[in-house]
């Protein structure tokens, strides 16, 4: 016993003091440090050396975890969800990460030509990949809800965006829905919101009214400046019910935060929940100079535009990065279940990239719904596989769910896609897909727009005066050609959304007076 520690650390010590001594940026993927690996794991030889006068039976349990160290460390940067087992509970742990605004063509494993995003890339080596996932909403807070709900969602109060200002306000959740945390806990689960929340700025609206145990965010939209976290001037940083004032980009901040928490649920043996809802790369596109800089002497002849977006969305990508890092390091990553997807498409005024598809972020077009989905699970997903199923973040309510072992009980309409990620044949649904959107201003004076589709139809406008228009998206992906309003598929769609709508326009989006 006492020969094999010796074995490792003398293999140890050498990396641990090159890696510390070498330069920031050569110890990185993206730009997240390692150092920290190397530290953590010399302290857990250092504890095992320092047990040897312990009795021959203690150390024959200690030295497995020098050995495991020994293989976290030897392992590559890249691999996914590592980690020696501290927690026993056999519920997984459960992170789900939404970004904000990221187009379907704006990560480079979907195509990005000028994009670096190696840390998210990496999910789809350890998981699935999904094709054809859609986003509920082409806005944000329609998405949000329908992700905590299971929930189409304008059944659950919000059709369009909810705001600070109430004349400019699209929803109210409604306050007999059941959100996701409120499930979990019901199977032991500690529940926590890292991010944006955007679906109430105060009670009985916030995270911990609505069944979190934890917040650590932004109530807010969007912030008008990432370093100053505020919205038409106010302050919606909160740390559970307390306003806050941290210094730093709101990226680092929710990346830190996430990390923190991550590290430190790892150390109870109650299984978590962690929404982490990133803000980027929402508006302003704000990323830090230095990384602006970098895209700028790798991408020779990038406009500044898109040197910007694609800036902040990999400086994203760093902090996601250092998200699955400790959940390897932390030892719990065997027993993780990770999904990673966006609210919608990208903006395309800004940059954005939504290839191959037409459209971007508020329109009904696959440009502005179609999003880039990965889910990783260990031992229950094979690593690198491709699904082509049609799901919605509807979806991910009920998978999360049976993942979880929770019986869902109450009407939802999201559809659990656990047996495809666990490689199972599992029939596409024959459902009605509804998307819809409520806004205001001079083209929208308030009124909604929608698009339905069932197969492979998909009948859409992008504003309540203009016309519907019918696709066939097998034939016809990239909504170029418009069919006659007299193909029976018109009238069919046209009335299935009728009946919809006979539903949610009874549901009150707005609050009480």
């Amino acid at each position: 016993i006492h020969h094999s520690v010796f074995i490792i650390l003398r293999f140890l010590a050498p990396r641990h003091q090159q890696r510390n001594r070498a330069p920031a940026r050569s110890r990185a993927v993206g730009s997240y440090p390692r150092g920290r690996l190397s530290r953590s794991i010399c302290t857990c030889v250092a504890g095992t050396i320092s047990a040897m006068k312990a009795p021959r039976h203690t150390l024959r349990r200690l030295l497995p975890v020098a050995a495991l160290a020994f293989l976290a460390f030897a392992t590559p940067a890249r691999a996914i969800l590592v980690g020696t087992a501290l927690q026993t509970n056999a519920k997984p742990n459960i992170i789900v990460i939404l970004v904000d605004d990221l187009g379907y063509g704006d990560l480079s494993s979907y195509g990005a030509p000028d994009m670096k995003t190696p840390n998210v890339d990496r999910l789809s080596v350890g998981g699935m990949r999904f094709d054809r996932f859609y986003a509920n909403c082409p806005v944000c807070s329609p998405t949000r809800a329908s992700l905590l709900t299971g929930r189409f969602p304008d059944l659950v109060g919000v059709p369009g965006v909810i705001r600070t200002h109430r004349n400019n306000s699209w929803g109210r959740l409604a306050a007999d829905a059941v959100l996701l945390p409120q499930m979990l806990k019901k199977a032991g689960y500690h529940t926590a919101i890292i991010g944006k929340w955007h679906l109430g700025l105060k009670a009985p609206d916030t995270p911990l009214d609505r069944g979190f145990d934890h917040f650590h965010g932004f109530l807010g939209d969007m912030m008008d400046d990432y370093y100053n976290h505020r919205r038409h001037g106010i302050n919606y940083m909160t740390r559970d019910r307390e306003t806050i004032d941290p210094e730093g980009h709101a990226t680092d901040l929710f990346s830190d935060w996430a990390v923190a928490h991550v590290r430190e649920r790892a150390k109870r043996q109650k299984p978590f929940f962690l929404y982490l809802a990133y803000n980027a790369p929402h508006t302003p596109i704000q990323p830090p100079k230095e990384w602006v800089e970098r895209v700028k002497a790798r991408e020779k002849g990038i406009s500044d535009k898109r040197a910007k977006i694609v800036a902040l969305i990999e400086h994203m990508d760093a902090g996601i990065g250092r998200v699955i890092n400790a959940v390897a390091q932390s030892g719990i990553g065997h027993n993780t279940l990770l999904v990673f997807t966006s609210d919608n498409g990208g903006q395309s005024n800004v940059g954005a990239r939504n290839a191959p598809w037409n459209g971007a972020k508020g329109q009904m077009l696959e440009g502005g719904l179609a999003v880039p989905t990965y889910v990783v699970w260990p031992k229950h997903i094979k690593p690198g596989t491709r699904s082509d199923r049609v799901a919605l973040t509807m979806d991910i309510f009920p998978t999360v769910c049976d993942a979880a072992g929770v019986d869902v009980a109450h009407t939802i309409d999201g559809v659990s896609f656990l047996p495809t990620l666990q490689g199972k044949p599992q029939p596409e649904p024959d459902r009605l897909l509804v998307w819809m959107r409520r806004e205001g201003g001079k083209r929208y004076a308030g009124d909604i727009f929608y698009a339905v589709r069932r197969g492979d139809w998909k009948l859409l406008q992008n504003a309540p005066d203009e016309p519907f228009r019918l696709y066939n998206l097998r034939e016809d992906p990239h909504e170029d050609k418009p069919l006659p309003e007299s193909h029976p598929k018109f009238k069919e769609l046209s009335a299935a959304l009728k009946k919809h709508r006979a539903v949610a326009d009874r549901v009150p989006w707005q609050p009480a007076e």
